[in-house]
């Protein structure tokens, strides 16, 4: 997830500086709800693993 978002500021940034700003808004949304997304997903799984019991 943290890839894509990346990749996607990536796209706005440069769609920003070429002028694109409907472009760059949107990738920039995109990014900001997939880096959201990963890091929700990241702290449910941080959490669920702290739960199990140890084998």
């Amino acid at each position: 997830m943290f890839g894509w978002a990346a990749t996607f500021l990536i796209i706005a940034i440069v769609a920003a500086v070429l002028g694109l700003n409907g472009v760059a808004g949107m990738s920039m949304q995109i990014a900001w709800v997939l880096f959201v997304v990963g890091l929700v997903l990241a702290l449910v799984f941080f959490v669920l693993a702290r739960r199990r019991p140890p084998l």
